[in-house]
């Protein structure tokens, strides 16, 4: 296999740690070209200096000092601030991990994906804020879209025979987080600390809560619906508890194709790093004499109102995702500032999303402009609506 030529985008944060990981378990067969961070300057200098890009981007620019000081004298070029990052980013590379989280991640990763190579795609706003304008990048471009997501990946992988149009339905499963036995009266007064504590992944605190509320999930139906030009009912959810099938496609001839594995995301950054070859990892092996069964169930409706709302956002058009997204976001800061209680985050999606509707989104600038609008709607319902509420 070739030297493949590398840029990671997210570098210190956990799907970038892990690439990161893979890359220096087979030195010879990749070479990193960038490695950009938020604020981490000195994880991000240790990682630099064992990698050996040709630059380092610090976006935070108070970081750049501390960054420029530990590289000095090592031949790698340190950057810093916003436009450094995109224009890194839009540097040519055989491979992109696009792993920034949030909307700061938009600009980088259209710059990546305009280059006409592969991005591995772990920035969900990318495609639920942006899908469209995203999408017709990669069209555009020619770019190849590689899903890391681990559900997202398990269907990549699943149609890996090209059978496509003998699809009838994609299964996304879902772990169903900390509350998937627990009551309304239990979830309505849970505190941040327990809605964190997820019982199979070990994710960062947005991520966790947005599993624990089953947004998280109904962000993947709408990243699943544009990633593989799927329908809304051809996209069905199921709880898994055991973390082990990732994902599923159900063909015409009764056939379902499923992607297993354990719960380490190494394995789906691993398939889109290698692809379309493979390489080994150190994950931990599927025993399913272990494992015993394998059990799911049908999402609860009233108690995860979260998959609802992100089926009205797919079927209500572009704007209404970027809406439910940002929305998404604001309450669930405020509920691990303990402002509002855990119910009260799907309330308070819902009432942005019937405000604000679904506005159309020529570029990029319109999507950030309504993602800005729909925040700041966010709070004002925080601030006018939901101050006594709070946990």
């Amino acid at each position: 296999m070739a030297v493949k030529t590398v840029t990671i985008l997210g570098s210190t944060g956990s799907v970038g740690t892990q690439t990161i990981d893979l890359l220096m378990a087979e030195p010879d067969l990749y070479r990193v070209n960038a490695l950009i961070a938020g604020r981490n300057a000195t994880l991000l200098a240790e990682q630099a200096r064992a990698l050996r890009p040709d630059v380092a981007v610090i976006a935070d620019e108070a970081g750049y000092p501390a960054l420029r000081d530990t590289l000095a004298g090592s031949g790698i070029r340190a950057e810093a601030g916003r436009e450094a990052v995109i224009a890194v980013s839009a540097v040519p590379t055989d491979w992109t991990m696009a792993a920034i989280t949030g909307t700061a991640g938009l600009e980088p990763t259209l710059a990546a994906a305009r280059n006409g190579r592969a991005i591995a795609l772990a920035n969900k706003e990318a495609l639920v804020s942006a899908g469209a304008v995203f999408l017709r990048a990669i069209a555009d471009a020619g770019a190849m879209l590689l899903p890391v997501d681990s559900e997202h990946n398990a269907i990549f992988q699943s149609l890996a025979d090209g059978n496509r149009a003998s699809l009838e339905k994609i299964i996304l499963t879902a772990s169903g987080g900390p509350f998937r036995d627990a009551s309304l009266a239990e979830m309505r007064d849970a505190p941040p600390e327990r809605a964190l504590k997820h019982p199979v992944w070990s994710m960062g605190a947005k991520i966790s809560i947005d599993s624990a509320t089953l947004f998280n999930k109904g962000l993947e139906v709408i990243e699943a619906a544009r990633i593989f030009a799927l329908a809304p009912d051809e996209i069905e959810v199921l709880v898994h508890p055991q973390s082990i099938i990732h994902g599923m496609v159900c063909y015409r001839d009764g056939s379902v194709l499923a992607q297993m594995g354990a719960p380490d995301m190494r394995i789906p950054i691993a398939h889109t790093l290698a692809w379309p070859a493979r390489v080994a990892t150190t994950s931990p092996r599927l025993d399913l004499a272990a494992a015993g069964q394998l059990s799911f169930f049908a999402p609860d409706p009233i108690r995860f109102p979260a998959l609802r709302l992100a089926r009205e956002a797919l079927e209500g058009g572009e704007g209404a995702s970027t809406v439910l997204n940002a929305a998404n976001e604001i309450a669930v800061a405020a509920y691990l500032a303990k402002r509002i209680g855990f119910l009260d985050i799907a309330t308070l999606v819902e009432r942005v999303m019937q405000r604000l509707g679904a506005p159309p989104l020529a570029d990029l600038a319109a999507v950030l402009a309504l993602d800005a609008e729909a925040r700041a709607i966010t709070e004002s319902e925080l601030t006018t609506k939901f101050a006594s509420r709070a946990a």
